[in-house]
């Protein structure tokens, strides 16, 4: 029971940063635009975290100049190719790789220096339930803060007007502007809230689940959040189910590992990765199930009339 334990909590943990991730990516997409770039935004925030940590900031608002960095970043972006109508798919590469370049640059000074982590919060009576206690009520705040923007996330797409616009736009830009909505704006509110999302996964992995900076350190993250919106058919739950799944063989893998399976521990490691692009090429297999979501002005320019 223990070890069930051990792995849930781990998986949870481990799943936490792509939740934040592939959720604003979702929102993005929602609106008609795909921005590649969330693996740089990630490691913006990361660093900014790691940053500001090291600067004497409260954990809190480190948190925050994390969020910020990955919406400045996501900034870049939505001035390329919503304003300046770059290519989206080249303008969200660029921003990938800038964030890579710009993230080991500031993190050069920090090297491989301990943060102090975020610590599990003990919530009174609930935390000290036996088995629901250490099972569901001894997280760190942030992975409650997923959830809860998890439900956000889904009301707002189904449940309000905002989101019922936002959809409309991802549909069919040129009828919602005929009707009065302002695409442009509302297309750079989804790109910073995407970004803002990304910001904050990176700063979850400085400042939590390792904790401390380490180039790169999102180690592709960026690209399976991007592909677990693609998994989901742009539905916030298979979001969730999906950041688990890779989240619980991250952890099966290690698990693997400590245990001393006769196994490569190269094969170990690209185990999550192998396992989302299966899941990848078999969801693809149902083409109506993709249909019936898929935003159908993704990654398509657009330029209001005057």
């Amino acid at each position: 029971m223990d070890l069930f334990i051990s792995i849930f909590t781990a998986t949870v943990i481990a799943a936490t940063p792509l939740i934040f991730a592939a959720l604003g990516e979702l929102i993005v997409e929602k609106s008609g635009v795909l921005n590649l770039g969330i693996e740089g935004m990630m490691l913006m925030g990361a660093v900014f975290g790691v940053w500001a940590h090291f600067s004497g900031m409260p954990m809190t608002l480190a948190i925050l100049i994390a969020i910020v960095a990955g919406a400045l970043s996501s900034l870049v972006f939505g001035i390329l190719a919503l304003t300046f109508m770059a290519n989206q798919y080249a303008a969200g590469l660029a921003l990938a790789i800038f964030g890579g370049g710009v993230s080991a640059f500031i993190g050069r000074g920090f090297g491989s220096t301990p943060v102090d982590a975020v610590q599990p919060i003990k919530i009174p009576w609930l935390s000290d339930l036996p088995f629901l206690g250490p099972l569901l009520f001894q997280f760190d705040p942030l992975v409650y803060l997923s959830l809860i923007l998890f439900v956000a996330v889904s009301w707002f797409l189904y449940k309000s007007k905002a989101g019922l616009a936002l959809r409309a736009i991802g549909e069919s830009p040129e009828s919602a502007h005929a009707v009065g909505y302002p695409v442009i704006m509302i297309r750079y509110v989804a790109v910073l809230f995407g970004g803002a999302m990304a910001g904050l996964g990176g700063a979850y992995l400085s400042l939590v689940y390792t904790p401390l900076w380490v180039e790169n350190m999102t180690a592709g993250r960026g690209w399976i959040a991007l592909a677990l919106v693609v998994f989901a058919a742009w539905r916030p739950i298979r979001v969730l189910l999906g950041a688990w799944l890779f989240g619980g063989m991250t952890i099966l893998q290690l698990q693997g590992q400590a245990i001393g399976l006769k196994i490569p521990t190269e094969l170990l490691s690209a185990l999550p990765y192998i396992a989302t692009i299966v899941v990848l090429v078999l969801i693809s297999r149902n083409r109506m199930a993709m249909v019936l979501d898929f935003p159908a002005s993704l990654a398509k320019p657009f330029r209001p009339s005057s």
